[in-house]
């Protein structure tokens, strides 16, 4: 089955116009600003921040620039003030190194292979309201896939009818609205760090014995990111009519890497400056704030999905960041997303309510419920 070209254009306009609305309900003034600013590579905002959309320029400040990956202000910097300093957030060190290389292993291609047994006897389940006639929120689902998952990867062999799945995703998100959002530029909020610290704490009480800062980190950033990405791509493959696409096994995959791209999940990336540098020909001093426009580096703004016509992958995957520290997990994201576009395809489900979480750390739906089209 084909996209009927004088229905295609339209539809696209739709998908596009309804996950703006993450961004318009929940973030306008941050919206506002990337908007009126992207038409240059790199742009200078007063004397000590830069954002920086450009592809190049975005790459080049991930993998060329020192960077201070726990200042105040940065990612590393609310994981400390919510003391969830794990070395995966702090990002430096030989702590670091090997604990990301010991996550890449469990995230390789046959530990991904390991958690789909996890995941997908779980989603074939919450899925079968549909095949009723019946209509499934995608945002617990979420959550509760990503819940099911983290707690396989930190207690191998868990009973999965037993595991904390939805109470942990929810845990995560508390504990990353909680401190995430001082990322963004404003001023702070009141007992906004007290707040993290409370949340962090119920987090690890929920992940289990032995839980350290590490694993709350990996909790955080695993859910958070599921739960913005997936019901995002599965809005816009329905709005836009990819379902096609979804069903077609040598397309899916492509389908899902685009569909990861135009969400960018983590749209903004926050950093600071360790040393004095460029990037894309802008000075850069030591303590410089740098906004790093990852939807606009992939080109999310400009370039619809299309598993026929995918974006280049270098640049497709700066959503996951770049160099020694590109997400570990990009693997199992993709093919988490390409199994659940499978799974849904063949009810080729439209949108009948969708409500935009306000107070998400990650631009996304607070609801998205669908069901199977008529």
């Amino acid at each position: 089955m084909t996209t009927d070209p004088t229905t295609a254009a339209p539809a696209r306009a739709k998908a596009r116009r309804r996950d703006r609305r993450v961004y318009l309900r929940a973030h306008p003034l941050l919206f506002a600003l990337l908007a009126a600013t992207r038409g240059r590579p790199v742009r200078r905002l007063g004397r000590g921040t830069l954002l920086v959309h450009g592809t190049a320029a975005y790459r080049e400040a991930l993998t060329r620039l020192p960077l201070d990956r726990t200042a105040p202000g940065t990612t590393g910097g609310a994981a400390r003030a919510a003391r969830v300093e794990g070395v995966l957030f702090d990002q430096e060190g030989a702590g670091h190194r090997t604990a990301r290389r010991e996550l890449a292993e469990l995230l390789g291609a046959a530990g991904t292979r390991e958690l789909r047994a996890v995941w997908h006897p779980l989603l074939l389940r919450r899925l079968a309201p549909l095949s009723l006639g019946g209509t499934v929120d995608l945002v617990p689902l979420a959550r509760e896939l990503a819940g099911a998952v983290v707690y396989a990867l930190l207690h191998p062999g868990a009973d999965a009818d037993r595991v904390p799945a939805l109470a942990l995703a929810e845990a995560a998100a508390e504990a990353a609205a909680a401190s995430v959002r001082s990322h963004l530029p404003g001023p702070p909020r009141p007992g906004a760090e007290a707040a993290a610290i409370r949340a962090a704490e119920r987090l690890r009480a929920l992940l289990g014995p032995g839980a350290d800062d590490r694993a709350a980190m990996l909790a955080v950033a695993a859910v958070n990111t599921t739960v913005a990405a997936l019901p995002r791509a599965v809005a816009w493959c329905a709005d836009a009519g990819l379902w096609d696409q979804a069903a077609d096994p040598a397309l899916g995959p492509a389908l899902a890497d685009e569909l990861l791209r135009v969400t960018a999940a983590s749209p903004l990336l926050p950093r600071v400056a360790a040393a004095d540098g460029s990037v894309g020909g802008c000075p850069v001093r030591a303590g410089d704030r740098l906004l790093l426009v990852a939807r606009h580096a992939a080109g999310a703004h400009l370039r619809d999905p299309d598993g026929r016509h995918p974006a280049e992958p270098g640049a497709a995957r700066l959503v996951f960041g770049a160099g020694p520290h590109a997400c570990p997990g990009a693997r199992l994201a993709r093919e988490q997303l390409a199994g659940v576009l499978a799974a849904l395809a063949p009810h080729r489900p439209v949108v009948i309510r969708a409500r935009v979480d306000r107070r998400a750390a990650l631009p996304g739906w607070r609801s998205l419920v669908v069901r199977a089209a008529a």
